[in-house]
């Protein structure tokens, strides 16, 4: 494949304060149509990662850029290309549902009949049109991450950033999440996705990078990476090339 939607060179990142650096000259690429699992340790800067590629988190140095876009000086025409759902919960708590979906699919370019077509059909897709007149306080947990990833939906990104998605939740809310996850990828949009669950990684993801200490220690296609190491699984692979 050789259509990068997002190019990463030399990318170095450290907070105030911190001793040690966060992102340390990481440098890679995600292809169009990838389901790409940026994998790693707590504090390996995956979340880092993310947040510059999303705008959310200035960086020090090195290029980044997504569909050829500059995200330091044309974030604008990143925003309009990606989505974003965050480990927390970005949803207002004593709002509906339907509120929370209508407030915030009405801040992207899309008409109110359009609109809600996509609301009821992402409801329909995850089990939720029996609970769009809920609270969000009142949703179990799991609910919530499908609520989320649904107001990350409303205007169709080409790519769709997830941290840990599936963090938390039931094993019910778990399976209609990853199966909507997989019809999106088959239909066309890019993921970048991260988590600690090696095994959802495995069975989602088309490549994915071990990252460790703020760099890539290795990356391809999961089958070929285990195979290479001769471990038995993505997770043996893990916890040996990210124990030190």
């Amino acid at each position: 494949m050789e259509n990068p939607l997002i190019i990463i060179r030399n990318l170095h990142k450290t907070y105030h304060g911190a001793s040690h650096p966060s992102v340390d000259g990481l440098t890679l690429r995600v292809e169009t149509g990838m389901f790409f699992g940026l994998l790693g340790p707590n504090g390996a800067g995956k979340t880092t990662t993310i947040s510059i590629l999303c705008g959310l988190c200035s960086y020090d140095g090195g290029e980044v850029t997504v569909n050829g876009f500059d995200v330091r000086r044309k974030m604008q025409d990143v925003k309009s290309l990606i989505g974003v759902v965050p480990q927390d919960i970005a949803l207002y708590p004593e709002l509906t549902v339907d509120e929370n979906l209508r407030f915030f699919g009405r801040m992207y370019p899309v008409s109110s009949h359009e609109l809600n077509k996509r609301i009821e059909s992402y409801l329909n897709d995850f089990n939720l049109l029996a609970h769009r007149g809920k609270k969000v306080a009142a949703l179990s947990g799991g609910m919530k991450r499908q609520a989320n990833l649904i107001a990350a939906l409303l205007h169709k990104p080409a790519l769709l950033f997830l941290d840990e998605p599936t963090v938390g939740v039931d094993v019910h809310s778990r399976q209609v999440i990853l199966l909507n996850l997989r019809n999106l990828h088959r239909d066309g949009m890019t993921i970048v996705y991260t988590s600690h669950d090696m095994k959802e990684a495995e069975q989602l993801c088309t490549h994915v990078a071990l990252m460790n200490h703020g760099r890539i220690i290795c990356e391809g296609v999961p089958r070929q990476l285990v195979g290479g190491a001769s471990v038995s699984s993505l997770e043996e692979l893990f916890i040996k090339e990210t124990q030190y």
